[in-house]
């Protein structure tokens, strides 16, 4: 084959052996590798790490030498020449390390931690996605398919039992305490100081909105089960000036605002759904009012960003909705009644999108 040729079915074994990578990453989140070695006083061997988390030491070797090459662990060997022949010999006796990478992102320690959603990617997406073609072939998620769970109404499905429902509320406050930030300072939102964050979960953006805007005073709107669990297992400091309400956003009485914040909310829901739920909210906003809408934007074109496009396949396998482009997103707001439609582009995984009533 010729050097095209040969790019081109590399290229190909690249995306045929992806999911190879991904598993190797969530396995060793699993495992809890990165935490071990966090804790530990220094490099540790392979016999050392197997015993940590209770694997074999053939298989922890094979798991570890890989992250080495993905750059989420460092190695240390040890090597020389032989006295005698001068015959160079390398040590068995690795020794491993986390990369910075592995330090700030994949230890539970780590304020930007991402193990929790590494975690549900890896129990639930990955397992959803093994039924893409499936969803591509019906136009709907794979939620009975995978688990044997009834999709009718889908945080039902998503939320199927307590745990799950807690894994994903951490795996959420992990996203956004990494892009957060980027996305409530898009806009100055210091001209709303009563703030409802519609689907708002534990309350991991009303913090990271307190901290930048100290002014404002923010309602946390989300269903009982949800509320109950951010009780039970986040916490908050008092001078925090967050309040939960419980309440479904599709037909209970929202609370007063004068600002709406729908993060990752709408891309879950068909078109209908998402005019239904900015009705409601248009028709509650005071004169004045906004609405700030978090989500990861398409190109105009469809045909980008890439991981934007793999996030609408996944809303595919597992919700009802979609990724939007821009114009999109501005018809279903001014349809509602919304105006003043801006929109930026963060440079992060998320955009933020205002509109005022």
């Amino acid at each position: 084959m010729g050097s095209s040729e040969d790019h081109a079915y590399r290229l190909l074994n690249d995306y045929a052996n992806g999911f190879m990578v991904s598993q190797v990453l969530f396995a060793a989140c699993e495992l809890g590798v990165f935490d071990l070695l966090a804790e530990a006083p220094g490099p540790l061997d392979v016999a050392a790490v197997a015993a940590g988390v209770g694997a074999s030491a053939h298989g922890t070797e094979l798991l570890l030498d890989i992250c080495v090459s993905l750059k989420l662990l460092k190695v240390e060997t040890r090597g020389g020449k032989g006295k005698d022949t001068g015959a160079f010999y390398i040590d068995t006796l690795s020794s491993y390390r986390n990369t910075e990478l592995s330090s700030d992102y994949l230890t539970t320690v780590s304020p930007t931690s991402q193990c929790s959603m590494l975690k549900y990617m890896g129990r639930t997406s990955y397992r959803c996605w093994g039924h893409l073609a499936d969803a591509v072939r019906e136009g709907r998620n794979q939620y009975l398919e995978t688990f044997g769970v009834p999709a009718e109404e889908l945080f039902t499905a998503i939320y199927r039992s307590d745990g799950e429902r807690l894994q994903f509320m951490q795996a959420l406050q992990e996203v956004w305490s990494v892009n957060g930030r980027s996305v409530l300072t898009a806009f100055d939102l210091s001209v709303f100081p009563l703030m409802c964050d519609l689907g708002g979960g534990a309350g991991a953006l009303a913090k990271e909105c307190m901290s930048l805007y100290p002014g404002c005073k923010i309602t946390v709107f989300d269903i009982p089960e949800v509320v109950w669990t951010a009780k039970q297992h986040f916490s908050f400091q008092e001078e925090e000036h967050i309040d939960f309400q419980e309440g479904d956003f599709f037909k209970d009485p929202l609370p007063e605002a004068d600002l709406y914040i729908l993060a990752r909310v709408l891309h879950d829901w068909a078109d209908g759904k998402c005019s239904h739920l900015l009705e409601r909210i248009y028709h509650t906003c005071k004169p004045g009012g906004g609405i700030l809408v978090i989500e990861s934007l398409l190109d105009e074109d469809r045909r980008g960003p890439l991981l934007t496009q793999l996030y609408s396949l996944n809303m595919l396998v597992q919700t009802e909705g979609q990724e939007r482009t821009p114009t999109q997103y501005h018809m279903l707001l001014s349809s509602a009644g919304f105006r003043d439609f801006q929109f930026k582009k963060t440079g992060a995984i998320y955009d933020a999108i205002l509109a005022r009533k």
